[in-house]
């Protein structure tokens, strides 16, 4: 078991070896991934907000995960050239993971474990989910596509929001703004 969150090791969309230690000093926003899913378009405000932040300190991690109603199928090569030629996406991404069950990432696991409930409106996600019959992930684990979890610059993780909080929600980035602060 790695010592710590920033220990963890990471495989980046093109197969390098690494770990969130390697963003000292940073602020993290980790997000979970997809493809095929409703909150794709998620991904043009994820790159507005990384553009706009990376100077201050801000990189937003992206973890394509199959989790959720199979919505990121694709295989690392495929994501990443729909991410770059669909939304120009530029910041970091990562090799494809499992964010729930049994084959949970140990980063997934211990991103839960330090914060254990979202900001937001997951409740409502939550029910408009089970309303269409759709099985969903037993809390404290993560709901669904587009969950983020927020990283202050000693590493430690500072906040987490539903699926459903977009890039540009204000309590989002007042949180990524008192991070980038301390």
């Amino acid at each position: 078991m790695p010592a710590s969150l920033q220990d963890i090791a990471l495989t980046t969309i093109d197969g390098q070896t690494t770990r969130l230690g390697d963003y000292a000093g940073k602020v993290l926003l980790v997000v979970n991934v997809a493809s095929k899913c409703g909150l794709t378009p998620q991904y043009e405000g994820l790159e507005r907000l990384y553009r706009d932040k990376r100077e201050a300190g801000l990189e937003v991690l992206g973890f394509p995960a199959n989790d959720f109603l199979g919505q990121e199928p694709d295989s690392d090569a495929q994501i990443q050239q729909f991410c770059q030629l669909t939304y120009d996406v530029s910041f970091p991404m990562f090799s494809k993971i499992s964010v729930a069950g049994a084959h949970i990432h140990p980063l997934y696991q211990a991103l839960i474990e330090a914060w254990p409930q979202a900001a937001g409106d997951a409740a409502d996600m939550r029910a408009r989910l089970e309303g269409k019959g759709i099985p969903v992930n037993p809390a404290p684990g993560v709901l669904w596509n587009f969950e983020k979890f927020l990283l202050g610059r000693d590493g430690r993780v500072v906040g987490r929001f539903a699926p459903n909080t977009a890039p540009d929600d204000p309590a989002l980035l007042a949180a990524i703004d008192r991070a980038l602060a301390a």
